[in-house]
């Protein structure tokens, strides 16, 4: 099963049919995923399904739907296990951006997360899961498919918000303002805090 966000509003890819109550149905071959995102943008439901008989192949053929837009992104964790957040768009994030060029998703997460924070010294411990959202560019939706890393830094410098890419904080944040923070953030963040 797999989660593609509509702002906070999921769509389950999945196999399993189930009985319809706070969600919508479809199959997978045959949605209409423009009718699906406005459905989700304009009505109480809080999520759709798109069924598939082969879980293996939920995944491609829902991407096949509309363009992909591949980003990679981290969750930097300093010594004090205070992790790094940039404040965009009135909500709390995590720093990410689209690959360029013929770099790796791992350079693409540590270029974006300097870029977007100043934070320099980053090292990569592990992956952490891909998340999927839908956003909307030039009237056409597409789907980001970010690449997220764990890593670590023992960087002590001064926070540096990428102003030209609308962040407008940088901050470490603790436990107990992750928490806070998570009230003001994104689902697919969610998954990774």
């Amino acid at each position: 099963m797999y989660q593609v966000f509509v702002n906070d509003k999921p769509i389950i890819l999945t196999s399993v049919v189930s009985e319809e109550t706070n969600f919508k149905n479809y199959l997978l071959d045959t949605v209409n995923i423009s009718k699906v995102i406005k459905e989700l943008n304009t009505t109480s439901l809080e999520e759709v399904r798109l069924i598939h008989k082969n879980p293996d192949k939920l995944l491609k053929k829902f991407l096949k739907k509309l363009p992909n837009v591949v980003a990679g992104g981290g969750k930097v964790i300093n010594h004090r296990e205070e992790v790094l957040f940039i404040y965009r768009n009135n909500k709390w994030d995590l720093p990410k951006g689209k690959v360029e060029g013929k770099e790796s998703i791992e350079e693409t997460s540590l270029r974006e997360v300097e870029e977007e924070t100043g934070v320099q010294g980053l090292e990569i411990t592990r992956a952490l899961d891909i998340t999927y959202h839908i956003f909307k560019r030039n009237g056409k939706h597409k789907i980001k498919i970010t690449h997220w890393f764990e890593m670590k830094t023992v960087f002590e410098g001064k926070l540096e918000p990428q102003e030209n890419e609308g962040i407008t904080k940088v901050k470490w944040l603790n436990e107990a303002q992750q928490i806070k923070a998570m009230n003001n953030s994104y689902a697919n963040i969610k998954i990774l805090i």
